[in-house]
């Protein structure tokens, strides 16, 4: 039972479709259940929705493809949308075997099924990259967030080396309810971004750079010392979190 479910139970109550009594049998039924299931190698959280509004998510990195399969299968079996990140085709190969519907996205490396079942965004979250070199991160950030139900407007190629082309956009970034913006090099993307908008600015280093750049260091120090407010950062290619917390804030009543 996800939080949708569970409000539209406690909306049948109101309306007098279910009493109460039948409501709170379906409730203790679900409490009943484990709050997780152990396969051995990984205890696949089954209340992560209840708890959090969406699903548990697999990291791919450092798990086998039949690893990756099986909780992926025990997911969708219970009802549940599918995200697995930083993953590669190989693993897909081995998931469409228990899930025959998934989609492998290629540049975000992410594997995904939409059960339909999780409520939708209220407004906006548009995904501002630098580069062409930063869409691997920008598109992982961008899929997770159309997963969680938020719908998506891109904005790539606008860094600051041709700033008429972000300033060129500036209509579809203050229509946006949050931004997410992604940049390596010297990471300056989010402060000029935080300067134009009145919304919260989640910022994504990358590790595209220079030697200098030190794998994403430097644009992640920079992004910590903006000067521009309403900015907050996760962490170096954390396409992923930036996401999770901007789905959050566009759910926010």
């Amino acid at each position: 039972m996800n939080r949708q479910q569970l409000r539209a139970l406690l909306e049948d109550v109101r309306a007098g479709r279910l009493t109460p009594e039948a409501a709170q049998d379906r409730f203790l039924q679900f409490l009943r259940q484990s709050p997780y299931e152990d396969l051995g190698f990984a205890r696949v959280d089954h209340h992560r929705s209840a708890r959090q509004g969406f699903p548990e998510v697999i990291f791919g990195e450092g798990k086998t493809p039949e690893q990756i399969a099986a909780v992926a299968g025990r997911l969708v079996n219970a009802g549940q949308s599918l995200l697995v990140t930083r993953t590669s085709r190989v693993a897909y190969e081995a998931v469409l075997k228990t899930v025959p519907g998934a989609t492998y996205h290629d540049m975000a490396r992410c594997i995904t099924m939409d059960s339909g079942t999780t409520p939708r965004g209220r407004g906006t979250i548009v995904i501002a990259a630098a580069g062409t070199a930063d869409l691997p991160v920008a598109e992982e950030a961008a899929i997770t967030a159309e997963l969680m139900g938020n719908t998506v407007d891109r904005l790539y190629d606008v860094g600051v080396a041709g700033l008429h082309r972000l300033l060129a956009e500036q209509g579809r970034l203050t229509s946006a309810r949050v931004i997410i913006v992604v940049a390596g090099m010297e990471g300056a993307l989010p402060s000029v971004v935080g300067g134009l908008v009145d919304v919260p600015v989640i910022a994504v280093p990358t590790s595209v750079g220079y030697g200098a750049s030190f794998g994403g260091l430097t644009a992640l120090l920079a992004m910590l010392n903006s000067c521009a407010i309403g900015i907050s950062v996760v962490n170096i290619d954390n396409g992923f979190g930036a996401a999770t917390i901007a789905s959050t804030i566009n759910h926010l009543e």
